[in-house]
């Protein structure tokens, strides 16, 4: 009971804003680890609260990773609710040529942001946060277009943002962020049994 109080207290020194990013946050990445639609709206109430944490926090790069990430929603949500052959759209599985062409990009957008935002901004650790934005940019596209292995990115690329926001004093973001990975792999095992059935049907 004591802990139980004591958690309750901790929660509501927060950032209110802080506090609905995180609920917002962890049910949108739940829908979309079952595959289902609503995934996206509940998705553009947390980036909109987000948009305005990265920016207090100076964690640039995250910020505008917001405004791809709410393009994406809107895309997302159209792919998602097409139709074919009477079903829901497909998963799909990457192939060679695109993990490749993901992986350079990747890289070439980590030394570009990086070095501008060393340069002409305060930002924190600007080569780490252009990293984790190259990698969440990926990942959301793949998300987008059910791609299975958008679960794989994130989870690499949250275990990163956890220490990342822990050492911005975003505790619970942090905490978020580690629920993230674990809903990642259960969205990764439950995408990849349903690519199994979408493919035993063939």
């Amino acid at each position: 009971m004591v802990l139980l109080s004591l958690f309750v207290e901790w929660v509501k020194a927060q950032s209110p804003l802080e506090v609905f990013g995180v609920i917002t946050g962890i049910l949108c990445v739940y829908l979309a680890a079952k595959n289902h639609i609503l995934n996206w709206p509940v998705a553009a109430l947390s980036i909109i609260a987000y948009m305005v944490i990265f920016f207090k926090a100076k964690l640039y790069a995250d910020m505008g990773l917001q405004v791809y990430f709410f393009i994406t929603i809107v895309y997302g949500w159209y792919f998602w609710s097409q139709k074919s052959s009477g079903q829901t759209t497909r998963i799909a599985k990457l192939s060679r040529k695109e993990a490749l062409i993901s992986m350079l990009a990747i890289v070439i957008f980590t030394a570009l942001l990086g070095f501008v935002l060393r340069k002409n901004t305060d930002a924190s650790f600007p080569f780490t946060d252009s990293f984790c934005t190259a990698c969440s940019i990926v990942a959301q596209f793949f998300l987008a277009r059910k791609i299975i292995e958008n679960w794989l990115i994130w989870i690499f690329v949250d275990v990163i943002y956890i220490g990342v926001y822990v050492a911005k004093g975003l505790y619970l973001t942090s905490g978020m962020y580690a629920l993230y990975v674990v809903i990642a792999a259960i969205g990764y095992l439950e995408w990849r049994k349903e690519h199994k059935l979408q493919m035993a049907k063939q």
